[in-house]
């Protein structure tokens, strides 16, 4: 679906009586555009005759953050205090959305909620979820505040020197303003949340929420806000230390991290994929768990390969697939995101996932 296709969809759900020549009015086009538009959501099953019943499609709801990352690699070593001849890059970023775009790759009729400001990295944002189908529609825009903006800068072969992160505007996503988005939440089909909102928006989610919950720990620092909410989620996937700081086990063997899976199952937990990154994955459930190693693939970047993980598991569990098969999609999907230099790899998609899961390359 366009950019333009969502916004005339919103307002037909607003007034479904609405005429076309309204239409036209609001969006600033011709009749005959809008007519156009809604032949196309007809075709694609949005909304059927006239009278315009809007066909509730199933989808799925991201809460997280989404950030402009700015990137400096130095040319040489790192001198400090001095300024550096490098590569500098900017690119589009934040947990959430690299979540909500590798699911749109993937097909899945996402929509993101997340809080940006009103300036120009708000505007290429916009633009971008837009042209990837991401309906953001619903995601709260600040006057006068900045858009989440991470800075890093790296020496010559790409090791972290420094970072600094702005992420204050994380702040507005509030209880009050889920509540206000409560309708959309409800009918999602599944909600994915990153660990980047604020704790009290998070225990929000939880206890209002009824469709399931997939959250992303993000860090062990920011993961801790799962902790009082364990039991009213569906799918948590940590890595090896944000999984010792959610159990309290600390792993050091196959036995010890099979401990920690059963700490964490038992505190009501649905499911757990814990990712060990070169060592593979180990899902569990309340009714068996599979230990898998990764799927192999051609190491390029590993940056966006845990957003990947966690975005084929929400596709797996849409597409009603049980444990080791979701698995094999989260290892599928971090193999392919690996074998592009950007974080988010353009070549995702469900045939491409489907291809390398049944290909068992693992």
């Amino acid at each position: 679906m366009t950019q333009r296709e969502r916004q005339i969809l919103r307002w037909i759900e607003e007034n479904p009586l609405i005429s076309q020549q309204e239409l036209a009015d609001k969006a600033g086009i011709a009749r005959s555009s809008v007519a156009v538009h809604i032949s196309n959501l007809m075709k694609k099953g949005h909304i059927a005759g006239k009278g315009y019943i809007v066909s509730t499609a199933p989808y799925a709801v991201v809460v997280g953050g989404v950030n402009m990352d700015i990137g400096g690699v130095s040319a040489a070593p790192l001198v400090s205090a001095d300024s550096n001849p490098g590569v500098v890059r900017i690119s589009l970023g934040g947990v959430g959305r690299n979540i909500a775009h590798n699911m749109a790759l993937l097909g899945v009729d996402t929509r993101l909620l997340t809080a940006f400001g009103d300036d120009a990295h708000a505007q290429r944002i916009a633009a971008s979820c837009g042209e990837l189908g991401i309906d953001i529609s619903r995601a709260l825009q600040v006057p006068g505040e900045r858009t989440s903006t991470y800075l890093f800068i790296a020496g010559e072969r790409g090791e972290m020197a420094l970072a600094l992160s702005d992420m204050e505007i994380y702040r507005h996503i509030t209880p009050a303003f889920l509540a206000s988005r409560a309708q959309l939440l409800q009918n999602a089909q599944l909600v994915v949340v990153d660990a980047n909102i604020p704790e009290e928006a998070i225990r929000w989610l939880a206890d209002h929420v009824k469709p399931p919950i997939f959250a992303d720990p993000v860090s062990t620092a920011k993961g801790s806000k799962l902790l009082p909410v364990l039991g009213k989620l569906h799918t948590l996937k940590p890595n090896r230390i944000e999984a010792e700081l959610l159990s309290g086990v600390a792993i050091t063997d196959e036995d010890s991290l099979n401990r920690a899976a059963d700490a964490l199952l038992a505190t009501g937990l649905r499911r757990v994929f814990l990712s060990l990154g070169a060592d593979g994955v180990l899902a569990a459930d309340h009714s068996g768990r599979v230990r898998l190693p990764c799927a192999r693939g051609t190491l390029v970047n590993t940056t966006g390969c845990g957003d990947a993980f966690m975005a084929a598991l929400a596709w797996a569990y849409l597409e009603g697939t049980g444990l080791e098969g979701t698995a094999r999609a989260g290892s599928a999907a971090a193999a392919i995101a690996m074998e592009s230099a950007e974080t988010i790899n353009g070549a995702m998609s469900a045939d491409a996932l489907g291809e390398r899961m049944s290909s068992f390359s693992f």
